[in-house]
């Protein structure tokens, strides 16, 4: 090779190992953390079916899970890492956001509401999931509405926005309502399924869920009342922008695929392992408003019912 072709190769190459460390060097907040260590750690549920669970080998599977695997797929090169290690740490309704604080974990996927006052502690993803706040009760209650719940003991889940809501009507309506707290979503349908809960609040499709997976499904009712229309999404810490616009982009690739329909028909509306439950849940009209146009929104309003259309979507 001749001298003068030489020194270009080698200024080329030069230039190129110049830029690799730079671009390295400007990595910041969690994608450096990632880069660094060779680990992302996903915050997991235990029992939100069918968004994040423990399945009879002990995996954790879910919508919410296959969602946040396909993020990492996409951070794998993204920051060239093939092999980069995912961690799975469980979390409950009332850790989880502590512990994105103080980066025990770098997505939460599980079945977390998106509201502007979380807004203030954590971040989230573009909406993968829009549900409404239910009773559940059994049909020999006769409760229908959150009125028949006068004087009666409600139970709620620790640490979710349905707890705050149900306080908050209890004292405007003036309700009287006794209001248990289950530590997580099975402990609070057990409260319910043994009679010490005349009826357990939640989100309609992880009512839906426990329904399904009941000894007696026909013994209990979803209310068509909705007390509120709440946004679900991934979580990440707040202030990190690079980090936030992989994960962004990553999920509205995924959403313009047809591999997204896929996604939700194997979690709601096909057999889930391991007992093979279906919840027939289709797709709702806010939900195909969200992935048509993704918006991380933690405003109600945004989900606002298209003119016309049934809130149940079923």
């Amino acid at each position: 090779m001749k001298p003068a072709r030489l020194l270009v190769v080698l200024a080329c190459a030069a230039i190129a190992g110049a830029v690799f460390q730079a671009s390295a060097q400007e990595l910041t907040g969690t994608l450096a953390k990632i880069k660094r260590s060779g680990v992302i750690t996903l915050g997991v549920r235990d029992g939100s079916i069918p968004f994040s669970f423990l399945d009879d080998k002990q995996q954790y599977r879910g919508y919410s899970v296959d969602l946040c695997m396909k993020v990492v797929d996409a951070l794998k090169k993204q920051l060239g890492l093939p092999s980069l290690k995912v961690a799975m740490n469980p979390v409950t309704s009332a850790n989880r956001i502590p512990l994105m604080a103080n980066g025990t974990i770098d997505l939460e996927c599980g079945s977390t509401t998106n509201n502007l006052e979380r807004q203030k502690q954590v971040a989230f993803a573009p909406t993968m999931f829009v549900v409404s706040n239910r009773l559940l009760s059994k049909k020999s209650s006769g409760i229908r509405t959150l009125a028949d719940m006068k004087g009666k003991t409600l139970v709620v889940t620790a640490g979710t926005t349905t707890l705050k809501q149900m306080t908050m009507l209890n004292k405007e309506r003036a309700l009287g309502m006794n209001i248990v707290v289950g530590k997580d979503h099975p402990e609070s349908f057990l409260m319910l399924e043994t009679g010490r809960a005349q009826a357990h609040a939640n989100d309609d499709i992880l009512l839906a869920a426990q329904v399904a997976s009941a000894k007696a499904p026909g013994d209990y009712q979803i209310s068509q009342e909705a007390l509120s229309v709440e946004p679900y999404a991934i979580m990440l810490r707040r202030d990190d922008p690079a980090f936030k616009q992989a994960l962004d982009a990553a999920l509205k690739r995924l959403y313009q695929s047809d591999e997204f329909g896929r996604i939700y028909a194997k979690w709601f509306q096909s057999p889930i392992p391991p007992r093979g439950i279906n919840l027939n849940f289709p797709m709702t009209p806010q939900l195909k408003a969200a992935i048509a146009n993704p918006t991380d929104s933690g405003d109600p309003a945004a989900y606002a019912t298209p003119a016309g259309q049934s809130a149940a979507g079923k």
